[in-house]
C-alpha cells in the first residue's frame, strides 16, 4: 500500500517548484494539503473557458431551418430542425455553403441529401456566410445525431437583426410542427 500511496503523490513537493502557467488543474494529495494550506487557493487554479461567441437565442422557419443567434445579435448558426432531420432519414451528403457569400433571407445556401430525399437549405436571415461545418463533409450523419447542436451547417454574420422577429421561437415552432 505504501508503494501505491507514493505513486499517487503529485510531482510537486514544494511551493517553489510549482508553476501555474504549466498546470491548469491542481489536486494535491492530503499530506501536501496539510503542508501548504494557503499556497494553492482554489480561485487561482480554477479552470476557465472562453468562447468568442456565446449562442443563446434560437429561432425557426416554416421550412424547418433554425438560426441560433449570438448574445450580441451579430452572428448566427444555421441548421435543420430535429423534425426535418427525422423526416429526411439517414443523411448521406451535405453541400456546404460558400464562404463570404452574401445572402438574402430565403436564399438557398446548400443542400442535404438523404436516402429518402434531397432538400435545399434556406437561410433564415440576410447576411454574409462566414463559416461552414466541415465535419459534415466527412460525417454527414452528424445531422441525424444532433441536428440542433453539432449538426449545424453554417455560420452567418447577420445583416438585419429585425428579420428575426418574423421567425418562430421554440414554443411557436413546436405548435407549428404539431399541426
Amino acid at each position: 500500500m505504501a508503494a501505491i500511496a507514493r505513486l499517487r503523490m503529485p510531482l510537486v513537493t514544494s511551493a517553489r517548484s510549482f508553476s501555474f502557467q504549466t498546470c491548469l488543474d491542481v489536486r494535491l494529495a492530503p499530506p501536501l494539503q496539510a503542508r501548504f494550506p494557503r499556497t494553492f487557493p482554489a480561485s487561482s487554479v480554477a479552470r476557465t473557458f472562453r468562447t468568442s461567441t456565446v449562442f443563446q437565442e434560437k429561432k425557426y422557419t416554416t421550412e424547418h431551418e433554425w438560426i441560433e443567434l449570438s448574445e450580441d445579435g451579430k452572428m448566427g448558426k444555421i441548421g435543420v430542425s430535429v423534425y426535418a432531420a427525422k423526416n429526411l432519414g439517414d443523411v448521406v451528403f451535405v453541400e456546404l455553403p460558400t464562404l463570404d457569400m452574401e445572402v438574402a433571407a430565403g436564399d438557398s445556401i446548400g443542400a442535404v441529401e438523404s436516402v429518402k430525399s434531397a432538400s435545399d437549405i434556406m437561410t433564415p436571415v440576410s447576411g454574409k456566410i462566414v463559416g461552414a461545418n466541415e465535419v459534415l463533409q466527412e460525417k454527414p450523419g452528424t445531422i441525424n445525431k444532433g441536428p440542433e447542436s453539432e449538426g449545424w451547417i453554417a455560420k452567418i454574420e447577420v445583416k438585419d437583426p429585425e428579420e428575426l422577429k418574423e421567425l418562430m421561437d421554440e414554443d411557436a415552432y413546436e405548435k407549428f410542427v404539431a399541426e
